[in-house]
């Protein structure tokens, strides 16, 4: 490294991080300054999964490249952009060898990304070999050398993983993810500090939340589902005490939660977060739910159950309203505006989340969406309806649990009414092992428990035409039909539109119109009046109500399932009186995607053991082993359909695949677009702060009220109404 020119020292006396208003740059941010304290939080961050060296160094290095008189002279406002992330990647690598590449991935990427080791075909971002073998990068200043040198860590010692064979490079690309979710945090947070005290902003609330004992002790003073005496809430405190008793005998790893439906999975899942929490000290616990048609309503459960007080408490977030609606359509670049894209990391005791936020953010290169990852690592994850986890991607998402469970202290319960054959022993090769059952102990176990909740007759009763569907929901008074599409619930529910107490249920209404609907059904309900309802399959999935009779065209047998667990829920009918009818639609033929789940569940219901008790465990089983041994007979397996465990199998440490995994890795494809809907005034009151941007405003704030005000639509259409002037992006508006 050559030394730089005696007039080039006496330009250059105090080196910067970040900049103000003020010429004399007397408020301005030292850089050793921010670079000390990144590092700090960073090993602080990574020592949950004991890598505190590892993020020391990441927060250390970070911005080293701001050690020189191009960056200063940007800080003044006198040169275009410069690379300040490359320096501390090279130095890494020079330094800490191949270790250093667990750092230098993350602190190359911290701002754009992280990027493959060398060069793929169709690689958006320059891969890092690329970028560390420039040779026009900016003179490092020798002044780094006696600031920050000193402060790294002599060397990093093989990061202490436990070995999953065959996962050795999955696993350090893993914990290059999860060092760069450290440093990202680490980095917004110092500068959200530093621009909150020039801005004479109060002290910053983040972490100051109340602890999950204070949490569960109001969890247990309010948790009064289970005091009445009938027969079904005796079974449900059955299972809430064998849960309860499990979450502090069982040691930390992979659980199952097998519940039949209306068995109150929902509330017995977090009595056993909060008792395995207290009792292991875990940090949080990561509610996953599999639509955010319903994360706004297990929110409210929670918080009802936590109370006013701790409202605060849990945080909802999911993909409907995430960093890139800001980050792609904002101009500015003062830090404090930069810092308005940090809407969320995760520091929350209760967090509920979507799977797509919560899968995609882990295979993520994008630094917001991976900001919050580190948070995981010694938290309990509970993933609602497990059974909805993408096939396609499925055997990426068992590596991913596993190690959570074997690398970053977590606790993963796999809560479900009809648990899948995820396991090794359910013949899943790859598959999950030594997952221990919740529901089981003296006298209960799931077997037992099914037959216990049988409260419905289901049977398939051929194929209806739209008009046949119509005359039988215009024959019963209350009775609810799910169907595969919108099409075919829009046209059935202007076939009893006529009708008083018809209701319809659809995901393109904002969950806020949801709720208001859903309301109304419940209020009908509870007091015995009409009440039909057609809907997708957005209302299977933790949705309470209670119907005598329920619908369903052919899908899975697992919606099914869900679907009859909307019916006679809480067992005061006969099931001989509560009938669940699956049907053929005949106009409308299943989606290509649902169309396999729908033939192994009539392939399942045509053995007779199974036709006469499709919903027990035994033909669960029998569906599932079928819907996933089927997959993997296919010459090319389609439980990871771009074998992206195989791409990252095959790569070395300075060849990792971090943005083909982020471009492959897709829960939903991207040909949907987020709409946000100004359904009332105070969705059309944010909505213009949101245009504004304004200093005054916080956008994460803004980012959480407007997540129940949105709308996937897909992105055709989304273009369509762009064109006719009914849709435009906030910054069209903003600019006028």
């Amino acid at each position: 490294m050559t030394a730089p020119s005696t007039n080039e020292v006496k330009n250059i006396n105090l080196f910067y991080a970040h900049s103000t208003q003020q010429v004399s740059k007397s408020d301005w941010q030292r850089l050793n300054t921010h670079l000390e304290q990144v590092g700090q939080l960073a090993e602080n961050f990574a020592a949950a999964f004991n890598c505190a060296q590892y993020g020391k160094a990441a927060g250390l290095l970070h911005d080293l490249g701001k050690y020189t008189v191009e960056f200063q002279k940007r800080l003044e406002g006198k040169h275009p952009k410069v690379d300040h992330a490359t320096w501390g990647a090279k130095i890494a690598l020079e330094k800490y060898g191949d270790c250093g590449y667990l750092i230098a991935y993350a602190i190359a990427g911290h701002h754009a990304g992280l990027a493959d080791g060398q060069y793929r075909d169709n690689q958006k971002l320059t891969h890092l070999a690329e970028r560390c073998d420039k040779i026009n990068l900016p003179k490092l200043n020798f002044v780094w050398q006696s600031e920050i040198e000193g402060q790294l860590p002599n060397k990093l010692l093989p990061p202490p993983l436990k070995s999953n064979q065959g996962f050795g490079s999955f696993q350090c690309a893993f914990l290059s993810r999860m060092i760069l979710s450290c440093l990202v945090d680490a980095d917004r947070l110092d500068t959200e500090n530093f621009c909150d005290v020039i801005a004479g902003a109060s002290n910053n609330i983040r972490g100051q939340y109340p602890s999950l004992t204070e949490l569960k002790s109001n969890f247990d003073q309010k948790l009064n589902l289970f005091k009445s005496d009938s027969e079904i809430n005796k079974k449900r405190a059955a299972i809430l005490s064998a849960v309860r008793h499990n979450a502090n005998t069982l040691s930390p790893g992979l659980f199952s939660l097998t519940v039949p439906t209306g068995g109150g999975k929902t509330l017995a899942s977090m009595a056993f977060a909060l008792d395995h929490a207290v009792n292991f000290q875990k940090r949080r616990i990561i509610y996953v739910i599999p639509f955010t048609s319903i994360i706004e309503q297990n929110a409210a459960v929670f918080r009802e159950q936590f109370g006013e007080k701790h409202k605060a408490a849990v945080i909802e977030h999911h993909s409907g309203f995430n960093d890139p609606v800001i980050e792609n359509h904002t101009n500015q670049l003062d830090s404090k505006s930069k810092l308005k894209m940090a809407m969320e990391n995760w520091d929350a005791p209760i967090i509920v989340t979507t799977a797509v936020q919560f899968l995609e953010s882990l295979f993520s290169n994008r630094p917001s969406d991976c900001r919050k990852l580190h948070r995981i690592a010694n938290s309990i994850v509970i993933l609602d309806e497990a059974q909805t986890l993408p096939m396609d991607l499925l055997r990426p998402c068992m590596a991913t649990l596993d190690e959570l469970a074997r690398n970053y202290d977590c606790s993963i319960v796999l809560c479900t009414a009809t648990q899948p054959a995820f396991k090794e022993e359910d013949g899943f090769q790859g598959g999950l092992e030594n997952v221990r059952e919740l529901a089981k102990s003296d006298g209960i176990d799931p077997e037992r428990l099914y037959e216990q909740f049988q409260r419905v007759s289901v049977r398939h009763i051929g194929e209806l035409e739209d008009t046949e569907i119509i005359t039988r929901l215009r024959e019963q008074s209350r009775i609810l039909c799910i169907v595969n599409n919108r099409k075919q619930a829009q046209q059935l529910y202007h076939g009893i539109a006529d009708l008083t107490g018809s209701f319809h249920l659809s995901t393109y209404m904002c969950a806020v119109h949801r709720k208001l609907v859903l309301e109304k059904i419940h209020s009908a309900l509870k007091q015995g009046k009409d009440c039909r309802v057609v809907s997708t399959s957005l209302i299977e999935a933790g949705v309470d109500v209670d119907f005598p009779c329920v619908m369903r065209s052919d899908a899975g047998l697992d919606s099914i399932a869900q679907a009859a667990g909307r019916c006679n829920r809480e067992g005061e009918r006969k099931a001989s009186e509560s009938p669940v009818w699956i049907f053929t639609a005949k106009d409308h033929a299943p989606p290509p995607e649902l169309k396999a789940y729908a033939d192994k569940m009539k392939e399942t219901l045509s053995i007779k053991p199974f036709g006469d008790n499709p919903l027990g465990l035994d033909a669960i089983k029998d569906y599932f082993g079928r819907v996933y041994w089927h997959k993997e007979l296919g010459q090319n397996s389609e439980l990871d359909k771009h074998d992206i465990l195989g791409e990252i199998r095959k790569s070395k440490l300075n060849s990792l695949p971090f943005d083909w995994i982020a471009q492959h890795f897709k829960v939903i494809s991207n040909s949907m677009k987020t709409v946000i809907v100004p359904f009332d005034q105070f969705a059309d009151d944010a909505i213009g702060q949101l245009y504004s941007l304004a200093e005054n405003v916080s956008v994460g704030r803004l980012a959480r009220n407007l997540q129940g005000y949105t709308v996937a639509v897909p992105k055709h259409l989304a273009e369509e109404l762009i064109k006719l002037g009914e849709l435009q992006y906030v910054e069209q508006r903003r600019d006028k």
